[in-house]
């Protein structure tokens, strides 16, 4: 058992339960909700978070990780009152997205290190609530600026011990290159998910990097472009395969986006009524039916998550 950084202060691990990992509450752009504050609509926000999520919360989900970073527009005071009128716990990230400042691009990696650090240990933007999770995201490839966020990743979690949970774009195999990245930095890839690798249903690009010892975030539910049962069908291979230990599942979902054209918006809406439920709804059941255990479906949604916060092998 060891703390976790929460948005309402920090947690025993044991206390995460059922926790998805990677998902979001409100979506933006660094600096809008400051300048254009008009633009946003934060009380719908928070109050649909609160609704969505007590939702959640009513069948069985303890814990989400709140994966939005200076970049997607992080309002940790938005996160901290949907954490607080749902009963759901929520764990805050530090890091970039693909929205990389240019000043990022041009920086020594020890000098970003220093930033996502702060959030760690101090707070974020003047608060007291601190990030528990360094997130890092490369896509379509890992350009020079993602590389150099990579290694600020790294430097970060050599100084704090925070795990580091990425965004790849999985069919371009681009865990790799970050893997790659993180060994040249001496980083413990026990300490590291690579996410939406459920975008690929390559077992060998899936088995090579959990054989290299990363966690894998299976976390695009519904997603778009694989089916999701051929995503739960891949999933239920690893499991056979040995590898129900290493993976973590989740949505991407949020309750609110405004990158996403309105139109979009009604999409996900129409292929995922179930919101932050799509998992306990569908997938664990179709899980079943194919053989898993209740036992490696709870290792998935409760024991993983508190294993990899903690270091656990």
């Amino acid at each position: 058992m060891s703390t976790i950084n929460t948005a309402l202060g920090p947690k025993d691990t044991s206390e995460l339960g059922f926790t998805l990992s990677h998902e979001h509450i409100l979506l933006s752009s660094a600096g809008i909700q400051s300048i254009y504050p008009e633009f946003i609509d934060r009380d719908f926000g928070i109050a649909e978070g609160i609704r969505r999520l007590s939702e959640a919360k009513a069948e069985g989900v303890d814990t989400i990780i709140d994966l939005s970073t200076m970049d997607l527009g992080r309002d940790v005071r938005v996160i901290e009152e949907v954490s607080r009128g749902s009963g759901v716990n929520a764990i805050v990230a530090t890091g970039t997205w693909l929205d990389i400042p240019r000043s990022f691009v041009q920086a020594d990696p020890d000098d970003i290190a220093r930033l996502y650090t702060r959030e760690i240990e101090v707070g974020i933007e003047g608060t007291e609530i601190k990030a528990g999770v360094i997130k890092i995201a490369n896509e379509p490839e890992v350009s020079p600026g993602g590389e150099v966020i990579l290694r600020a990743a790294a430097r970060t979690h050599q100084i704090t011990g925070t795990p580091i949970y990425t965004h790849t774009m999985a069919k371009n195999r681009v865990g790799d290159r970050q893997v790659e990245i993180f060994e040249h930095e001496g980083v413990d890839l026990n300490r590291v998910c690579v996410g939406h690798s459920n975008d690929s249903t390559d077992m060998d690009y899936l088995t090579g990097l959990l054989d290299k010892g990363v966690w894998l975030g299976l976390d695009r539910y519904p997603g778009q472009g694989v089916l999701w049962q051929e995503r739960t069908e891949v999933l239920h291979r690893l499991i056979e395969a040995g590898y129900g230990s290493r993976l973590m599942l989740s949505h991407d979902w949020s309750v609110a986006a405004t990158m996403i054209p309105k139109e979009r918006v009604e999409e996900r809406a129409r292929t995922n009524p179930d919101n932050y439920l799509f998992i306990t709804r569908n997938v664990l059941p179709m899980l079943l039916e194919l053989g898993t255990t209740q036992a490696q479906i709870d290792a998935l949604m409760i024991d993983n998550p508190r294993r990899f916060f903690e270091g656990a092998v």
